[in-house]
């Protein structure tokens, strides 16, 4: 997994990484520029032909400039305008600066006439990660025209204004699209940054893991390399008992689809066998969603350890015995999945936390977090809750969001990469319960449950949004779940 630096330490892991390589900072810098314009003109819209650049002194503007270079290579008309004077910037800038092919239009700020062209780009490289108070003056007024620009806007590394770990306290540039090098900077995965944003891309400038690893604080990025290794392997000899035996415990009266998400999610994971045991007087008057799932009436009594995983919670209702709920975490000492109305019956009744197994695996959205732990200020206030949380009970926290964040009971945090936006629908967080049982029944370690099923959650989201974007429903994730094994190779 990716680790995340603290903005404090990037430049330290890039002296460290050029020492060790035997290059020089420029030599970096030229490895990024080239990252992004590689990116730039694949992903661009090949008629957008005028570019604007907008340098500032240190090296993110020395990136800018250099992609000045290489996007006029690449027969773009390209307008740099830089802020400070040119001997008062970075020895990088002023390198790059000095390469520039004459057909690059140069402008000084403060003679700028302030147009940008129709159906242009702008690429911010006013400020990077060393940012640690709010933008004034000349750089605010800057920052101001363009966001009101309506240009498409790219954002080299972070978005200017935007400090690396901490919320944002000042004017922001807002752009479309971010392009951080090498790793995610933390406050590029806060929610309450999404406008600043826009879409995130990592761009690999060459800087290993194991030089990373060095400077990491127990902050990952799960990407789709990190997946396969993470699974277990299966053979023909395998049946269907192999695959876990799976219950899901839920679905009051008017509620029963939640379960039945769940359940299916689970079956489309790779469950060899799927029981529901819904919250209604009669059981068995549910109507399973697919024919291949089972009916099994619970009671205080009923032996549970036959199962091999169980989640519980989603569509279950609020007025479930507490006693009975006791009996579930009292029968069944494996980790389990808790969801929905099985995480607010815990903030109702609190006690019960004490009382689950360890590394079970309890998955809130922000609301039912909050229910659990109490409001935060801020997403930094809440991943240092969740951290806690997980600490003090023992417990994986899988806390959804458009960055999923998963929280181990060593405190380690892992944000993942896949998903969208088009994933906000009724029942996508029955899914992944679904999809983190099943990986615990077909004996996965939690952890290794969590962090499947997240990824392969988002993952499925995104294909199954391709034909849909907004139109796209739970049981479409669900569809797209084998689609998602397909995709990572695994077997």
């Amino acid at each position: 997994m990716l680790p995340i630096i603290s903005g404090d330490q990037v430049k330290h892991l890039d002296q460290q990484y050029i020492s060790a390589e035997g290059i020089s900072s420029l030599d970096l810098m030229e490895r990024a520029a080239n990252a992004f314009v590689a990116w730039f003109t694949v992903a661009i819209n090949p008629d957008i032909k005028q570019v604007y650049i907008f340098a500032g002194s240190g090296n993110n503007g020395g990136d800018g400039v250099a992609i000045a270079r290489l996007l006029q290579e690449r027969h773009y008309i390209v307008h740099l305008i830089y802020i400070q004077e040119v001997a008062d910037c970075s020895a990088n800038f002023k390198a790059n600066y000095s390469r520039l092919p004459g057909k690059v239009l140069v402008t000084k700020f403060v003679e700028w006439n302030g147009i940008i062209a129709e159906h242009s780009v702008i690429i911010d490289g006013v400020f990077g990660v060393g940012i640690n108070r709010p933008i004034e003056g000349v750089f605010q007024r800057l920052i101001q025209i363009l966001n009101k620009a309506t240009a498409l806007k790219i954002a080299i590394d972070i978005p200017s204004g935007l400090p690396a770990d901490q919320i944002a306290f000042g004017t922001v540039f807002r752009a479309d699209h971010t392009l951080s090098f090498q790793f995610p900077k933390l406050s590029l995965l806060f929610p309450e940054h999404a406008s600043f944003i826009g879409e995130l891309h990592i761009m690999d400038i060459g800087i290993s893991e194991e030089t990373m690893d060095a400077f990491q604080v127990g902050r990952f990025y799960l990407r789709a390399k990190d997946i396969p290794s993470l699974h277990r392997s299966f053979h023909r000899f395998s049946h269907k008992g192999d695959y876990g035996k799976v219950l899901i415990i839920g679905g009051a009266k008017g509620k029963t689809g939640a379960i039945n998400l769940s359940a299916h999610a689970a079956l489309r994971t790779g469950s060899g066998l799927v029981h529901l045991a819904p919250h209604l007087e009669d059981p068995y008057l549910i109507h399973p969603i697919v024919s291949e799932l089972m009916l099994f009436q619970d009671d205080p009594k009923q032996n549970l350890n036959n199962f091999d995983a169980i989640a519980i919670g989603p569509g279950w209702g609020m007025d479930v015995e507490i006693a009975y709920y006791q009996s579930i975490l009292a029968r069944f000492q494996k980790p389990i999945v808790i969801d929905a109305d099985g995480l607010n019956l815990l903030s109702a009744n609190p006690d019960l936390i004490h009382k689950i197994p360890q590394n079970s695996v309890l998955t809130p959205h922000l609301k039912e977090f909050e229910r659990l732990v109490g409001k935060s200020k801020d997403h930094l206030e809440r991943m240092e809750k969740a951290r806690n949380f997980a600490i003090a009970n023992g417990l994986i926290l899988v806390l959804k969001g458009a960055h999923t964040l998963v929280t181990l009971p060593d405190g380690k945090q892992i944000f993942n990469s896949s998903g969208n936006q088009y994933m906000a629908t009724a029942g996508s967080g029955d899914v992944l319960t679904g999809m983190i049982a099943s990986f615990l029944g077909q004996g996965y370690s939690p952890e290794h449950a969590a962090l499947c099923g997240v990824y392969h959650h988002g993952l499925a989201g995104e294909l199954a949004s391709k034909s849909k974007w907004r139109g796209m429903i739970a049981s479409d994730i669900i569809e797209a779940i084998p689609r998602t094994f397909l995709e990572l190779g695994i077997k």
